[in-house]
């Protein structure tokens, strides 16, 4: 089985202290830093921050963040996850990811994507019908200037570049850039066409029912003369001591995420039995860690993943019970997912072992 990385991600959720009162917004960015810190110390892969513009998460500059992560940690790659591209300014982004990777000795990733939510277009001044065309064509200028040469480009989005150099130049000559995809067959074959990985987002329904996507990407790429690339998994769960005490700690929380989510979207009500479907047959990783390790090992062999990042904060779940959930992904559940992986189990022998 080929080598396998590990992440941790968080949006920032507005997490809830002694008395169910919500935390400053300081605090919880701080609280961010330390948890990136114990992911590093207890052999993490990646910390990977999304970027969001609500009052329930404080993360809206996740580069910020990182870069102070790079200074207080040694090993972990540093990633967003994801960097809303459309509404931003790809010069600005690689110059903000440059400088992280320079604090951090070359550990600065990039995960581009369209985004779950809409608040940053009309914050930065963006039309939500040029939706589709500031995606392409920002994606199109970002994967220029990831080259580090001097970039001539023209679109409708912004002034032309012409042999325009960009600086800083990064520490590591590459920035590894990952295309966040939520389930579109064109944004597969998007990331295809650049050379890019691919960063699977899942948050519903059976992991397995994304093969056909990779199936998708592996033959783009091909017809396309790419080389082949990795491809990674994003999904939400938890970890505690035993499976009813992980269900049943994550549940409030989640019905307080999601329903939230769900009202403003005009979904149906959010139930505790969809929720325990989500757990038991979709893709929510929750959990004692010899469960969650088994599942992540199931996907991971089903779909031929490169990176499985789990994205461990859901609503105002507390700073302590996170903490040990991040501990016990990475001296638990990490572990035994190798140890399984490495002993060469089929993913339904991983599921039922």
């Amino acid at each position: 089985m080929k080598d396998v990385h590990f992440g941790l991600g968080t949006f920032g959720d507005v997490t809830h202290g002694p008395g169910g009162v919500p935390l400053p917004y300081a605090d919880v960015i701080r609280n961010v830093v330390a948890q990136a810190v114990l992911a590093d110390e207890v052999g993490v892969d990646a910390i990977i921050l999304g970027e969001h513009h609500r009052d329930d998460f404080a993360i809206s500059t996740p580069e910020t963040i990182l870069a102070g992560i790079a200074t207080t940690t040694s090993r972990i790659i540093l990633s967003s996850g994801v960097t809303v591209l459309s509404s931003d300014d790809p010069i600005r982004v690689f110059q903000r990811f440059a400088t992280i990777d320079a604090l951090s000795g070359g550990r600065a990733e990039i995960i581009a994507g369209r985004g779950s939510f809409t608040e940053s277009f009309p914050l930065f001044g963006y039309e939500l019908e040029n939706y589709q065309v500031l995606f392409e064509e920002k994606l199109n200028l970002l994967s220029e200037l990831l080259k580090e040469t001097p970039v001539t480009w023209s679109g409708t989005t912004r002034p032309a570049l012409s042999d325009q150099d960009v600086f800083p130049k990064s520490h590591s000559g590459n920035i590894r850039t990952w295309v966040g995809v939520g389930g579109s067959p064109e944004s597969v074959v998007r990331a295809a066409g650049y050379g890019f990985p691919l960063m699977l987002a899942i948050i519903g329904g059976e992991p397995e029912r994304f093969a056909p996507y990779v199936d998708l990407y592996y033959r783009a790429l091909e017809q396309l003369g790419k080389p082949v690339q990795p491809i990674g998994v994003h999904s939400p769960g938890h970890i505690a001591q035993t499976d009813e005490q992980a269900i049943e700690e994550l549940w409030p929380h989640y019905e307080a995420s999601f329903g939230r989510i769900g009202r403003e979207r005009g979904w149906a009500p959010l139930t505790k039995e969809h929720y325990l479907n989500e757990v038991h047959h979709g893709s929510l990783f929750v959990g004692s860690p010899e469960t969650v390790a088994r599942k992540i090992a199931r996907v991971v062999g089903a779909l031929g993943l490169a990176r499985f990042d789990l994205k461990y904060s859901t609503g105002p779940m507390s700073h302590e019970t996170l903490m040990s959930s991040i501990e016990m992904y990475g001296t638990k559940v990490i572990p035994m997912v190798r140890d399984i992986l490495a002993s060469g189990v089929t993913a339904h022998e991983a599921a039922t072992r």
